[in-house]
């Protein structure tokens, strides 16, 4: 395993995954458990980097504000990239056409089939089956059968969840559109995620002179791997304790 990257420093800017790197997975999207003290560490990294700090996940703001802070105090790109929060608290936001066909698709699915959960967000939707893992394939087909004919959209598998998305918007794209913005511009970015729906985060900031890491297993364009959210998180803690200021 790779030795993580130094993190504080004047020139480093911080990318944060959230379902599977700061908080562990659960069966549904609704029974994520924040652990107590991640937004005071969030806080502080926050403070500690002038700001150059963001959320980069594929959850809708809707859903992450009631579990960690509202109003929300950070930068951020939801659903993917399709909504971005920028540093000075202005939002914009892709909605492709199109949805509506997949949404319909979907449904049809979890009203045949238990275990199966749609999470509707306002540029894209999810289709969950980690509840019923053998139902991959099919949630599989019929979402892209329900795409075909739609080039603005794009199918993206994640783990245990399959989603439709717009084909413009990605987590790489938004990193990117974050460099080019004060306070994040000019520095050194550093991104840890879990999922393949990160690897377009990885490819970004590497190829900016920054640093990937792969939270979990799984193969991965990441030069560095963390164990699990809780090493990332005691990971994020050491460094903030470390370049804290000494009385």
């Amino acid at each position: 395993m790779s030795t993580l990257p130094r993190l504080l420093t004047e020139r480093s800017a911080l990318f944060l995954d959230f379902d599977g790197t700061l908080a562990d997975l659960a069966g549904r999207p609704d029974a994520v458990e924040v652990p107590p003290a991640l937004v005071t560490l969030l806080n502080g990294l926050h403070q500690r980097l002038d700001g150059a700090l963001a959320l980069v996940t594929g959850r809708a703001r809707e859903d992450l504000e009631p579990m960690l802070a509202s109003p929300w105090p950070w930068p951020a790109a939801f659903e993917h990239g399709a909504v971005r929060l920028s540093p000075h608290g202005g939002a914009a936001t892709t909605r492709p056409s199109g949805l509506a066909r997949a949404i319909a698709a979907a449904e049809q699915l979890v009203a045949r089939h238990a275990g199966l959960l749609l999470e509707r967000k306002q540029t894209s939707m999810a289709l969950h089956y980690r509840q019923a893992p053998m139902l991959e394939a099919l949630c599989m087909s019929a979402l892209t059968q329900a795409i075909t004919d739609e080039p603005g959209l794009q199918l993206l598998q994640g783990k245990a969840v399959v989603e439709v998305k717009s084909a413009r918007v990605s987590k790489g794209a938004a990193i990117e559109a974050f460099m080019q913005e004060a306070p994040f511009a000019g520095r050194l970015p550093v991104f840890a995620g879990d999922d393949v729906t990160d690897e377009a985060g990885f490819e970004v900031v590497q190829r900016l002179g920054g640093e990937g890491i792969k939270v979990g297993d799984g193969p991965s364009l990441a030069r560095h791997r963390c164990p699990s959210p809780e090493a990332l998180r005691a990971w994020l803690a050491d460094a903030l304790s470390l370049s804290s200021p000494r009385p």
